[in-house]
């Protein structure tokens, strides 16, 4: 890939992982208490698994080990809730 669609790529994962807080505060307001909604951790994955595309890439390990963290702490945040959830009643029912 050329160095200019790599950039591509770098800025697309930071537009991503910025995305979650503006998620994140949009949804707060809306609530009107502070939320972590659902979608903040799907773009938590999808802007750290782009960044550390990117970070691979430039052989930046600092940068790496970084995303390579933050991406499994929040997939774990995404199993914890999926736990919860199984386990709430359905109120429906």
């Amino acid at each position: 890939m050329s160095n200019t669609l790599w950039l591509a790529v770098g800025f697309l994962g930071q537009a991503l992982f910025s995305m979650r807080f503006l998620i994140q505060w949009l949804t707060s307001e809306r609530m009107g208490r502070s939320v972590i909604p659902i979608a903040f951790w799907w773009f938590s994955i999808a802007g750290s698994l782009t960044l550390l595309s990117y970070a691979i890439h430039r052989e930046d390990p600092v940068f790496i080990l970084g995303q390579s963290v933050g991406t499994f702490i929040y997939l774990r945040n995404l199993i914890l809730i999926r736990r919860e959830r199984r386990l709430q009643p359905d109120p429906g029912a």
